[in-house]
């Protein structure tokens, strides 16, 4: 198979996938190894294509539904779970984690968390890795952009991580 051709089903795949796809998983549907793949997805990139490497694989960015705000929490690494617990049982995606360095300034890694086994997934990989957190960085606090389709939900979410105490600010951050 020629690459374009494997980009082509790699992009097709990509639009069809709900969750993502690992390099490793397409390595072995195309029988090429995984760094083959790591650069096709640098190719597509580079011709315009809207890829989101996330810690579970590739997603195409889609038009998404619904509406995204970034909120603020602080929390110890011990209570990750938690507060993603409470975001995914309130029907919100969260879609990347933030702070602000006082050297670096912002430093963003996406996450696309959406169910209670990326939720699972994140922090399992966390503790297997032995790896300190973004917001350890900032004394716990940071920063999720999070998509919601409900403002019930939105605001029942907020409720929860402020009786939780890891709701950092009242308002979305603008």
């Amino acid at each position: 198979m020629k690459g374009e051709e494997r980009r082509a089903l790699i992009l097709e795949s990509l639009g069809q996938a709900q969750q993502p796809i690992s390099a490793s998983r397409f390595a072995k549907r195309f029988v090429v190894s995984r760094q083959i793949i790591v650069g096709d997805i640098a190719l597509l990139r580079a011709s315009g294509h809207e890829i989101i490497a996330t810690a579970r694989g590739y997603l195409l960015e889609h038009a998404t539904t619904g509406k995204e705000v970034t909120i603020a929490v602080c929390h110890t690494p011990e209570e990750v779970l938690d507060e993603l617990t409470i975001f995914v049982t309130h029907h919100i995606d969260v879609i990347n984690v933030m702070v602000d360095h006082a050297i670096y300034g912002e430093i963003q890694s996406p996450l696309e968390i959406t169910s209670m086994e990326d939720a699972h997934d994140f922090v399992e990989k966390y503790h297997q890795s032995k790896e300190k957190l973004l917001s350890n960085l900032t004394n716990g606090v940071h920063l999720h952009t999070i998509r919601y389709q409900d403002e019930a939900d939105l605001r029942a979410a907020k409720q929860a991580l402020a009786t939780r105490g890891f709701l950092f600010s009242e308002n979305e951050v603008e």
